[in-house]
């Protein structure tokens, strides 16, 4: 009843077996327009250089209220009301190549923008 069987190895695939890897890109900003913008822009330099891409994706605006009293003596119950809006996007780069990792640090970012890059293994 002894029979062999031969195991293939998870990670093998067409292109010689390598993972793939992916890179995140996370933008933060207080202005939609501008984000939107810059996002757009990442967007035509990856598209540019042949690598795949995902997004960008809107994600929900965080809105935080703040009410302030007009006056510190007098009228305890009149106040102003402010509110920031902070919008995000998600850029997804699939298998990214070296000419595009390359053109994304040489891209001038306005400055309202904020920018946080990971690396992410195919698997997660």
């Amino acid at each position: 009843m002894s029979s062999s069987k031969t195991k293939k190895s998870p990670n093998t695939s067409k292109s010689g077996g390598s993972k793939s890897n992916k890179v995140r890109i996370r933008l933060k900003s207080y202005d939609c327009r501008q984000i939107d913008a810059v996002a757009k822009q990442i967007a035509e330099i990856i598209k540019d250089s042949g690598a795949e891409i995902s997004g960008p994706i809107p994600l929900p605006t965080r809105l935080r209220r703040y009410c302030v009293n007009s006056s510190t003596h007098v009228d305890k119950r009149s106040g102003e009301h402010f509110e920031v809006r902070v919008h995000n996007r998600i850029v997804e780069i699939i298998n990214p190549l070296d000419e595009t990792m390359a053109a994304l640090q040489r891209m001038d970012l306005p400055a309202g923008v904020g920018v946080r890059i990971q690396v992410l293994e195919a698997g997660k």
